[in-house]
């Protein structure tokens, strides 16, 4: 219906400009909104107003009621169209152009919601790319829910995604991680053992160098570091990839910053910063003059010791993200990442590559409390909070839906106590509940009875009715604005409203003991409709639909 009104409202505005030469009618960027009361209709937009401020016009409810009588719409689409206020214009959407949409839902069924916005563009999400230098933790945690749950936004958008997960198993980091587990190895041994300034001190370093001496005895300790590094990345890289199971998140790509050594992509954007006076020498570092493309520094991209900083295969990795064609390409990171995007983007520009398809979620940190208190998960895994033990605790239902629930750009308390509570006040209980009891009602044997009853949705007259249709009608809205902001809280937000919506139908609108048959079965229908709706956001956000609770 908000397309329907907005296509109408272009229409009129071209009509607007066919009398007043010189304006232009796409310069109007008007909304269309919901109402907050009903009496002031369904929808309502502000573009009679924008468009006098365009054309300089005064009188604003004028204009209004010209636009107003320009627009037209289906049979059973809108029944009114109201002026109110300064100049606003309100729609009053047709009561049979709902009724009629709760078939329309539960003939679409899990196809319900999804759009055509992509026409199969390519898409590349890249999310977690952690190193392999210990287990997933919290923080990684959310970002894989973003990155997996923006992925599912795009292909209910109709986009062909690819999953990307992009590492490094080479480096200062790997070297410490094998020193690391060959100073445990010598521990185990009873030898003489010391680990590197800085290196990993997880218990998981000793799990790891006890694999290493069950595979090879006692005969390595005065081994190659690379022997342990290897083992290490490969059991690492192993539970990385189990735990990103458990959560449902696969991926479809990895890539290793390996690569771009190998294919000379990292000399090669050295070599054309040079070429452009945007790379220098200083202290035995080669470092990018910030200041020429939009910079307030100058950054180091090789250092003293010829090793580049992290910035630099950046370039190189985005630059080779661009070469293979995405028409859109999506990076899921935290926010201390956000001085590291600008200098990486302002090099491919400065580069000739264009960086308006790359869109970069930055979410902010996460802390885990109970009962109001911050805490600290214990495992003997790692110093630190893991993702593991977040899933042992609370599940990956739990853990995708929490995740989802707070904007990327909020400061993420992941309440323990509440996630684990089976109760409404749980926001993904609340809507699991309203699922499972929807299928409760149809799984009855008098809702089988109502099945050959004939099917009059004209019957769905009430305002409670009304409301829970209209809020399943909002669905493809809801995805579509998701989508474009990389906002998947809007989701759990708008999962709640449906929920809360057919709890006040169930209520106030007797289902299986209606006045009559035809009643009961249009009810019925509508349930369903309902129960369509929960499970299709469920599933975009990666979460289990439950038929039983």
């Amino acid at each position: 219906m908000k397309q329907l009104i907005e296509e109408a409202i272009r229409a009129s505005l071209h009509c607007l400009a066919t009398e007043n030469p010189g304006f232009d009618p796409d310069s109007v960027n008007f909304s269309v909104t919901p109402t907050q009361r009903r009496e002031h209709g369904d929808f309502s937009t502000n573009a009679a107003m924008v468009a006098a401020g365009v054309l300089g016009v005064g009188d604003r409810r004028g204009l209004a009621s010209v636009l107003a009588s320009a627009m037209t719409f289906p049979e059973g689409a809108v029944s009114k169209v109201d002026i109110a206020g300064p100049g606003f214009i309100n729609f009053f959407v047709d009561d049979r152009f709902y009724q009629r949409l709760v078939a329309q839902i539960t003939a679409a069924d899990e196809n319900y919601g999804r759009l055509d916005l992509g026409a199969g563009q390519r898409v590349n999400v890249e999310f977690v790319s952690a190193n392999p230098t210990g287990p997933l933790t919290v923080g990684h945690g959310r970002n894989a829910v973003l990155g997996d749950v923006v992925a599912r936004l795009y292909e209910w958008g109709g986009f062909d995604v690819t999953r990307e997960y992009y590492f490094n198993n080479a480096g200062r980091q790997m070297r410490m991680l094998g020193e690391s587990v060959r100073a445990r190895y010598r521990e185990l041994l009873g030898l003489d053992w010391e680990l590197p300034e800085g290196g990993y001190e997880g218990g998981y370093i000793t799990d790891i160098a006890q694999s290493v001496r069950d595979e090879h005895g006692d005969a390595v300790a005065d081994g190659d570091e690379s022997l342990f590094r290897l083992a290490a990345e490969q059991a690492i890289f192993a539970e990385i990839r189990g735990t990103c199971e458990r959560l449902g998140v696969r991926f479809d790509e990895f890539f290793n910053e390996g690569t771009l050594y190998a294919n000379g992509g990292i000399d090669e954007v050295v070599d054309a910063l040079r070429a452009k006076d945007l790379a220098y020498d200083k202290d035995g570092a080669v470092w990018l003059r910030g200041e020429p493309i939009g910079l307030d520094k100058d950054p180091v991209l090789v250092k003293s010791s010829g090793e580049p900083t992290y910035r630099l295969p950046d370039m190189a990795y985005h630059r080779n993200k661009i070469r293979r064609g995405y028409d859109r390409i999506i990076d899921v990171f935290g926010a201390d990442h956000i001085d590291t995007c600008q200098e990486v983007l302002a090099v491919v520009r400065a580069l000739g590559d264009s960086t308006d398809h790359i869109h970069v979620v930055l979410y902010q940190f996460v802390t885990l409390s109970r009962g109001g208190v911050q805490v600290k998960m214990s495992t003997r895994k790692a110093n630190f909070e893991t993702l593991d033990a977040l899933l042992d605790e609370v599940g990956p239902d739990a853990v995708r839906y929490f995740f989802a629930m707070r904007s990327p750009n909020s400061h993420m308390d992941f309440d323990l106590e509440l996630a684990s509570k089976q109760a409404a006040e749980n926001p993904m209980f609340y809507v699991q509940y309203g699922h499972a009891r929807i299928c409760s009602v149809l799984r009855r044997d008098e809702a089988a009875a109502l099945a050959d009853a004939p099917l009059d949705l004209s019957l769905l007259a009430t305002e409670a009715e009304r409301a829970l249709i209209v809020q399943c009608a909002r669905l493809p809205e809801m995805l579509s604005r998701a989508l474009a902001e990389h906002e998947p809280h809007r989701l759990t937000a708008y999962a709640a409203e449906v929920s809360t919506a057919f709890h006040v139908f169930y209520d106030r609108c007797p289902i299986l003991a209606a006045e009559s048959r035809a009643l009961g079965r249009a009810r019925l229908e509508l349930a369903h409709a309902a129960r369509i709706v929960l499970r299709n956001v469920l599933n975009m956000l990666g979460v289990t639909a439950p038929e039983r609770m």
